[in-house]
């Protein structure tokens, strides 16, 4: 098992790199967006992603069960 400090040193790159696929992406939405004059029709997924952040900001003690939250919020919308 690791310590708290080697699982953020562990784990950091690779997660912030997630984090900058999904920034990316919604970047390429809105350029998306602004480019052709109008949203997609059915934003469910931008609007899930976007819910999905904020599930992962809210809780902050070792049994928040992200993964759990984040699989039961994408099952819904699948």
């Amino acid at each position: 098992m690791l310590s708290p400090q080697k699982t953020l040193d562990t784990y950091y790159l690779e997660a912030r790199r997630d984090l900058l696929e999904v920034a990316a992406m919604l970047d390429r939405y809105d350029e998306a967006v602004m480019r052709d004059g109008a949203k997609a029709q059915d934003e469910s997924k931008r609007h899930s992603l976007l819910d999905a952040m904020a599930l992962l900001s809210k809780a902050d003690h070792p049994k928040a069960n992200r993964a759990e939250q984040l699989l039961v919020h994408f099952a819904k919308i699948s």
